[in-house]
């Protein structure tokens, strides 16, 4: 055990290093908070209202981005609300200019959810609100990449960890890894192959925290953002010391213009605030506009009736064993208990409390066995047929799942509006059958009304709610959103730079047993976690490594060739390729390809190593550059 303490000591501060390292890099590029200018009642410049927000909540995003903007396309004109009573939250909104121009991407994003969903052009406010809670992530999560694009393009924020960064953490997680490498081949120096352990500890260890270095860290302030915080922050103070100003309702907007808007963005609108809500909504109080007018439906959601979404051969059964069990109690219990009395001795009294009990219990599985079977053959005799519209759509049962797999559903709510009462409780659908429809869809259904289970569903109408829904639900980080929104490429889906993923591609078996002058088998060629590395290894017949090939970009390939370049140069490969004891080197492009023999396992001609350098850089573009793009 002696022997693991150095090498579990030296990964372990390899490791703890970096990630003081981290800490250090995030406590030094923390969001300023600006001091506020003086109070002022003059809109001090042209930032739109969610920009404003970011920039008063010191480069973090709330939900008053999205509620901000609502207000402000009703300040501008495009949308009016309304209010009919006394109730803020009886407040509609009123569609004026559907398709304007000039718009900012966020900004048409909400005005599209407010044009989707209207009927006749009205929506209620409250109806702004998700069903589905994929989709207002997703919805929230490009809304802000959105808006934080237009902050960056205004020169008012950056990202928390630029270029800079980046670098240096990647660096520093490439030399952690190295000394995890080295740690791991210390500990198993006396195993019959400790290379391989080092290699996969060097790139694991890489990777994991090249990855938490590259993922979203949010945004910290510019110089031209602290002046404009400074600015706004005086207008938000002058308005927290306007009388009544914070109990403003959003049909305000009509007499206060955009003072409103931004107040809502400036955290000083306490009712507006509280009135306008773009997450995720109400379940048990939901919108329909089924009939052609809104109008809120109370939805319950029975959840422990034994009944609740079971199939009739599981009530019939259910239904047989309990009228089973009462008749064999009544039958039998009594005379039962009396034999037993008779061998123990027992007193009479208590012989007849027992025997009543017991004929208790017969008599309500027997009526409860009857009860579920009468019922069942109902439902089965009498299905029910209605129309309506879908309001929400939730899991109702899930299988446990298993060790390695996640719970799947099995059974969801399916609540529906049919126009014949404000009140209505879900049906039971099978969930394979629920994914043919989506909230607010008019659907015809079969049910059963006892067990409440969906037997048969139509969908006569598609709803609004398919115009307002987001097609890719989270497929991709926020920078990458970030980047889409500034107008470049969205990016790879991986953190850091794409992974090259061919190696073993490059070479076959054969080619390097040939160059060697030994029989070889190749084993590798994955990416080994998010480091753009890829490697193969070539193994004699007695197990041991001769030689390994790697495909890198990024850092990794930027450090394999600062090292190259100290070696001898080898004209005529790629772009430039450099040799060195053991090992050879070539850059195309971006990539990077590295061959190492292991001279304890094999001694080749150095041209026949050169010779398979080639080869592979050769077949970069055929075999790397597609999987890559």
């Amino acid at each position: 055990m002696n022997t693991l303490v150095l090498p579990v000591v030296l990964g372990a501060g390899a490791v703890a290093g970096w990630f003081a390292l981290y800490s250090v890099v995030l406590l030094a590029t923390r969001p300023a908070r600006p001091d506020p200018a003086p109070a002022t009642q003059d809109l001090p410049g042209s930032e739109p209202p969610a920009v404003v927000s970011l920039l008063a909540g010191y480069w973090e995003l709330s939900e008053d981005a999205a509620e901000s903007t609502l207000i402000d396309l009703a300040a501008r004109r495009y949308l009016e609300f309304r209010q009919p009573g006394n109730d803020p939250m009886q407040t509609t909104v009123h569609v004026r200019n559907p398709d304007p121009t000039g718009l900012l991407p966020y900004e048409r994003r909400i005005l599209d959810r407010v044009t989707g969903l209207a009927v006749g052009g009205v929506v209620p406010l409250p109806a702004l609100t998700f069903r589905d809670p994929g989709q207002a992530a997703a919805f929230d999560k490009r809304l802000r990449a959105e808006v934080i694009a237009d902050a960056r393009a205004r020169g008012l924020s950056r990202r928390r960890l630029g270029p800079a960064l980046l670098t240096l953490l990647s660096g520093a997680a490439l030399v952690a890894g190295l000394i995890v490498g080295g740690a791991v081949a210390l500990g198993t120096r006396h195993s019959h192959d400790p290379v391989r352990p080092a290699l996969f500890g060097w790139l694991i260890t890489a990777g994991v925290l090249s990855g938490i270095a590259h993922r979203s860290h949010g945004e910290r302030d510019t110089d031209a953002g602290r002046a404009a915080a400074a600015r706004w922050l005086g207008v938000k103070a002058w308005l927290r010391n306007t009388a009544a100003f914070a109990d403003l309702p959003p049909a305000a907007v009509a007499v206060w213009d955009r003072y409103l808007s931004y107040g809502d963005a400036l955290g000083a609108t306490r009712v507006a605030s509280a009135v306008i809500d773009l997450g995720m909504g109400n379940r048990k109080r939901v919108w329909s506009s089924f009939g052609g007018t809104w109008h809120r439906v109370r939805v319950r959601y029975p959840k422990f009736w034994p009944r609740y979404g079971k199939t009739a051969p599981r009530l019939v059964m259910r239904g047989l064993l309990a009228t089973g069990l009462g008749v064999l109690v009544l039958s039998q219990w009594a005379r039962g208990v009396s034999a037993a009395a008779s061998r123990t001795g027992r007193a009479t009294d208590l012989v007849g409390t027992v025997t009543d009990v017991g004929l208790l219990v017969g008599i309500v599985a027997l009526s409860y066995g009857l009860y579920v079977l009468a019922r069942t053959i109902v439902d089965l005799a009498v299905p029910r047929h209605l129309t309506g519209q879908v309001l929400w759509r939730q899991v109702f049962r899930s299988t446990s799942g298993g060790e390695n797999s996640p719970p799947t559903p099995v059974l969801h709510y399916l609540a529906v509006d049919d126009g014949t009462d404000d009140r209505t409780t879900a049906w039971i659908i099978p969930s394979g059958e629920v994914r043919r429809c989506t909230d607010g869809d008019t659907v015809a259904v079969t049910v059963r009304p006892w067990s409440r289970r969906v037997v048969e569903l139509t969908v006569v109408e598609q709803g609004t709610m398919r115009r307002v829904e987001v097609a890719d639900q989270d497929t991709q980080n926020t920078e990458a959103l970030v980047a889409l929104a500034l107008g470049g490429p969205p990016g790879p889906q991986v953190v850091g730079p794409a992974a090259p993923v061919s190696a073993a591609a490059l070479l076959s078996a054969d080619e390097v047993g040939r160059a060697l002058g030994v029989p070889v088998t190749a084993r590798g060629g994955a990416a080994a976690g998010p480091m753009p590395v890829g490697a193969a290894q070539f193994h004699t017949t007695d197990g041991r490594i001769a030689l390994m090939v790697m495909v890198m970009r990024g850092l990794p390939a930027q450090f394999a060739m600062r090292t190259g370049r100290r070696q001898q140069p080898l004209p005529g490969i790629g772009e430039e390729a450099y040799t060195g004891p053991g090992f050879a080197v070539a850059r195309r492009g971006d990539t990077v390809v590295g061959v190492t023999v292991r001279g304890e396992t094999v001694t080749p001609d150095p041209r026949a190593v050169y010779w398979l350098l080639a080869t592979a850089v050769g077949r970069l573009d055929a075999t790397v550059s597609p999987k890559l793009a």
